[in-house]
């Protein structure tokens, strides 16, 4: 099944014209026709059936058959990484966590991070398009860039891990997570987090943990949280 994302499309609705640009990637490149059907979600949890009215590669219309809502997740993973040094390496963990199952991210700009400028339009698109490609019909959230000192400071409700390399007393994810339950987990840049900041994370009730014996490169480490949380949920 190929699946389309617009954000737009509501369960009340009875017709739907996608924009100009996906327009033509549906009628110009893959060449679909009046008649065809054509599978869509809204990133809520949609899957919309919907079969082609008018194919125009400026104006393609479609009428909605039918919808039905796949079920949330009973938990909700959030992972607050911060940016690495190559962007292509942050791209890559979004792809991948989006494939697993994560439900929110945030960049967070750590005291040893070379990268402190994020353009999240591209990242957005890189959700949209790991979501389809993995016929995901909740897109994850991605939120803007923050400071790890502000971050800390939210309210969150749920575990909350923060997962680092320091030779300090760490308890082991795989043991800690429980099932059914919202988790947070912090994951630092390529320098790890500072002391500072690992004392102000404890001090705010975020457990210290590992993710495994061997030393991760960050988005490798989200990748492992990501994959531990809903692995954990699924059995």
């Amino acid at each position: 099944m190929q699946l389309f994302y617009t954000p737009n499309l509501t369960e009340t609705q009875t017709f739907f014209v996608f924009d100009k640009e996906e327009s033509k990637h549906i009628v110009k490149v893959l060449r679909k026709k009046t008649g065809d059907i054509l599978h869509v979600t809204n990133g809520l949890g949609y899957l919309f059936t919907t079969e082609i009215t008018i194919a125009s590669d400026s104006k393609c219309t479609v009428k909605i058959n039918s919808f039905q809502k796949q079920e949330a997740p009973k938990f909700k993973l959030h992972l607050a990484v911060a940016p690495t040094k190559m962007n292509e390496r942050y791209e890559w963990f979004l792809e991948k966590a989006t494939e697993i199952g994560i439900q929110e991210i945030t960049p967070i700009i750590c005291e040893h991070s070379e990268r402190k400028v994020i353009k999240t339009d591209r990242f957005q698109k890189i959700l949209e398009s790991a979501m389809k490609q993995s016929l995901h019909y909740y897109l994850p959230k991605l939120n803007e860039p923050i400071t790890f000192k502000d971050f800390i400071k939210m309210e969150s409700q749920g575990q909350k891990f923060i997962a680092h390399c320091e030779e300090t007393t760490r308890k082991s994810l795989k043991n800690e997570l429980k099932t059914n339950e919202n988790v947070l987990i912090l994951i630092g840049p390529e320098g790890d987090f500072s002391v500072k900041e690992i004392q102000q994370a404890i001090a705010t009730k975020f457990i210290p943990v590992s993710l495994g014996n061997t030393r991760l490169r960050t988005e490798t480490a989200a990748i492992v949280a990501c994959h531990s949380v809903v692995f954990k949920n699924e059995t």
